[in-house]
């Protein structure tokens, strides 16, 4: 009888495992079908008629790439159209504060009824148009991921529609802050942040002086640490990012006179909108995480995001956050650690961070396909593109996204909303849902009709059909037949409420 070398048994045994495991791999692998729904459920808020399709077509690869540039897509002359269209939309930070803010406030002599009409003109004119903007870009806009990641870095760095001035900015900060720089480089959009009105008068800056300086007196007196806390704990190294109380102290001093130039812009200065205030700046030597900060003025403040902004701790913070959005509510530790050496290596480069999640073995991974719980705002701009259902009036929108709990621009406090299923799986939740998907089945839906207009007859239903062909990798077998067993009116609801469309 023949007997085997030991060495001879171990190659049979690694080859037959190599094999074995390369099989099981294999076996597993997203089909070219599911692999272009799952870019389009994660690089996308899920796909229009025909877009599975032109996926399909032009290969995953080619569709990551175009989506890291946007440049290169063209936004529809029509939606350019409509966005230039509305008024407030187009306006600076310094022509919002003069049309809408204190300004444009009548006399103390007149009603209080005329008094808090002039004080509500902002709620009714500007944020119908923001809204407006935001749901139509998120719905329509080819741009898909400079969109999500839109969401993604104002979530980050989250400000609050409602506070006082706040109103006014907020469109702007989005439109000219993050939507440019969702694809950019990380230092820039932290700089362009901070530096923006909405940021500074959210977090408090704008009223931050420096001890005993020149220029601490009124409103303006004394040293004001909500940004600087924040600008660390949210928005650079994170809660665990190795900070003290000292250094969010040093922070705050640092960016001591960092303001809004209000008397500018009441003067017409459209270039108004930020000021470095020397006056009401904290001169001294600083200690920030280890480093002595010389006294430069409002370099030292430049100085400071370069320091967090290149920061390990950092790198690690965006990249859990990266991962958890992209692929999973609990992050690949061995993943999170690549994105955050390749953010280090490119400086901050967050194309480069995102190609490389992209091209991970953990992204393709059948284990996270079709696995993440959509957020309300996910759900809901994902059944509007899937129905093709046009958005004319965006109240019933806001009005549904305000009853699942994510109003447009409404997270009260600076962490921003949280996006894992956790925190939004509910069965209230999924009746409204439910509720939601039905509304959108007839072509009747008040978002698809100016407000106020009746429903014509006009209307035209969502075709069960073609909304099973634009979801197709995501429904079963099973599914699929007890859809197309149900009566036709209800086969629309059945696909947009059904378990599957509300994972991505």
């Amino acid at each position: 009888m023949r007997t085997w070398p030991r060495s001879g048994w171990t190659t049979l045994l690694a080859t037959g495992l190599s094999l074995c495991l390369f099989q099981m791999a294999y076996a597993q692998a997203l089909s070219a079908q599911e692999r272009a729904l799952h870019v389009l459920n994660r690089l996308a808020y899920g796909p229009r008629p025909g877009e599975l399709a032109a996926v399909e077509k032009i290969g995953v690869k080619r569709y990551i790439d175009d989506q890291l540039h946007p440049e290169r897509i063209s936004l529809p002359d029509d939606l350019q159209q409509r966005l230039n269209d509305l008024n407030t939309y187009q306006l600076t930070t310094a022509q919002l504060y003069r049309q809408y803010g204190p300004p444009s406030f009548p006399p103390n002599t007149v009603s209080a009824e005329e008094k808090n009409a002039a004080r509500q003109r902002a709620g009714k004119e500007i944020t119908p148009q923001s809204h407006l903007a935001r749901l139509w870009l998120a719905t329509e806009n080819p741009r898909q991921l400079q969109e999500v990641m839109t969401e993604f870095w104002f979530n980050h760095f989250n400000v609050f529609e409602g506070k006082e001035w706040d109103r006014y900015w907020t469109a702007d900060y989005e439109k000219n802050v993050i939507r440019p720089n969702a694809l950019g480089n990380f230092r820039q959009l932290l700089g362009a942040v901070a530096h923006h009105p909405a940021m500074l008068y959210y977090l408090d800056n704008w009223l931050s002086s420096g001890v005993n300086t020149p220029g601490a007196k009124g409103r303006y007196k004394g040293l004001n640490e909500n940004y600087a806390r924040e600008l660390m704990e949210l928005h650079t190294l994170g809660v665990d990012g190795g900070y003290s109380q000292a250094d969010v102290i040093a922070l705050a001093r640092i960016l001591s006179g960092w303001t809004i130039d209000v008397q500018d812009l009441k003067n017409g200065n459209d270039d108004a909108s930020f000021q470095f205030n020397a006056r009401r700046h904290d001169a001294g030597t600083k200690q920030l995480l280890g480093r002595t900060i010389a006294p430069s003025g409002q370099q030292e403040g430049e100085n400071a995001l370069d320091m967090l902004a290149r920061n390990p701790a950092t790198a690690r913070f965006i990249a859990t956050k990266l991962v958890r959005y992209f692929v999973s509510d609990q992050a690949d530790p061995a993943l999170v650690q690549q994105l955050a050496q390749r953010f280090l290596a490119t400086d901050g480069d967050i194309k480069a961070v995102l190609r490389s999640l992209f091209d991970s073995p953990q992204f393709w991974s059948r284990s996270n396909y079709q696995t993440q719980f959509k957020t309300p705002y996910q759900y809901v701009v994902s059944a509007l593109r899937a129905s093709a259902t046009p958005v004319v009036n965006g109240k019933p929108v806001s009005n549904v996204l305000n009853q699942y709990g994510m109003p447009l621009y409404g997270w009260l406090t600076p962490e921003g909303y949280k996006f894992s299923q956790e925190a939004w799986l509910t069965p209230d939740a999924l009746l409204r849902r439910i509720n939601f998907a039905n509304s959108l089945s007839n072509g009747k839906s008040a978002i698809a009709r100016p407000e106020g207009a009746p429903a014509g007859n006009d209307a035209v239903a969502v075709d069960p059909q073609r909304l099973l062909q634009t979801l197709a990798p995501m429904l079963s077998q099973q599914d699929v037949t007890t859809i197309n067993a149900a009566p036709t009116n209800l086969q629309v609801g059945l696909i947009l409420g059904s378990p599957a469309f509300m994972q991505r």
